[in-house]
């Protein structure tokens, strides 16, 4: 009777130690599952951070090769650039939780639709001063030229004009321009100081050409200055690929003949030294001459 009461103790004490032994390993089981959840999520936490901080990198680059081109825009982008490396530093900072990330990627699309918004205007920038260079380097270019052809060939004019063959092409020579000081009374008195001078008269003959055609003739008059400024109106004239800035235009009536072109340039304060002439017909350069002015 004792062994059995024995036998059913010993039964009972182990089925409860079993029972203990099931919840234990449920227990363990639980624990270490949630512990791999939390790891999991950290994991993917730190990745997703680790993706912002590299897009930020990436924005902040972009900026940094605009603003090393150095356009009028560079103060702004150098403003948005800053915002950018504090949000990374913010970042950085931060413990990269669900919340904070989510912010932080706000940001972000907020900065990235700004940049996108100004690299258009750079851009549109950096075409503008392309135009720009375009155009004065064809001024410079002419006046280079200009420079080379005087020092060879001022005063030899009428003789090379004589010597070329008669063709239908318009032939300008005689090129004179002098410096004028305008009396209150409207006479007009020559002078080569720049502090007298009131005017510039400018005249040049257009040759007798029998077999040119006739009619409205419409030549472009360059003036330039000793500081490679141009007088008078500075407008430009485009011809195909290439532009012209000129200081003012002259409408001819041709008619086969022989025919005496004179045109005045009013200014003030003109400026000491070299100044060189052009005359365009449309784009092609056609007579030069200088003068100077002490």
């Amino acid at each position: 009777m004792e062994n059995q009461k024995s036998s059913s103790s010993l039964k009972a004490v182990i089925a409860v130690l079993a029972v203990l032994l099931v919840g234990s390993l449920v227990y363990i089981f639980k624990i270490t599952s949630d512990a791999d959840t939390v790891q999991t999520e950290l994991k993917t936490t730190m990745t997703e951070k680790e993706s912002v901080m590299k897009d930020l990198q990436e924005l902040k680059a972009t900026y940094d090769a605009a603003i090393s081109e150095n356009t009028s825009m560079s103060d702004e982008l150098i403003q948005e650039r800053d915002k950018v490396v504090n949000l990374m530093a913010d970042l950085n900072k931060s413990k990269g939780d669900v919340a904070s990330l989510a912010k932080y990627k706000t940001q972000f699309i907020a900065l990235q639709s700004n940049m996108k918004v100004l690299m258009m205007e750079n851009e549109g920038l950096k075409k503008a001063n392309t135009t720009l260079t375009t155009q004065r380097d064809s001024t410079v270019v002419v006046l280079g030229e200009s420079k080379k052809y005087n020092e060879v060939l001022v005063g030899q004019n009428e003789e090379l004009a004589k010597a070329v063959e008669k063709g239908s092409k318009l032939t300008v020579l005689n090129m004179k321009t002098s410096a004028y000081k305008l009396r209150s009374s409207g006479k007009q008195i020559e002078t080569d100081k720049a502090s007298r001078a009131d005017v510039l008269k400018i005249s040049f003959t257009i040759a007798e050409n029998q077999i040119a055609k006739s009619g409205d003739k419409t030549y472009y008059v360059q003036v330039i200055d000793s500081k490679n400024n141009v007088l008078g109106d500075k407008k430009t004239e485009n011809f195909g690929d290439s532009s012209l800035v000129y200081s003012f235009l002259t409408n001819v009536k041709y008619e086969n003949k022989t025919v005496q072109v004179t045109e005045d340039l009013p200014g003030r304060d003109f400026a000491q030294g070299t100044y060189f002439v052009n005359v365009f017909d449309k784009n092609e350069l056609v007579s030069k001459t200088s003068f100077t002015l002490r």
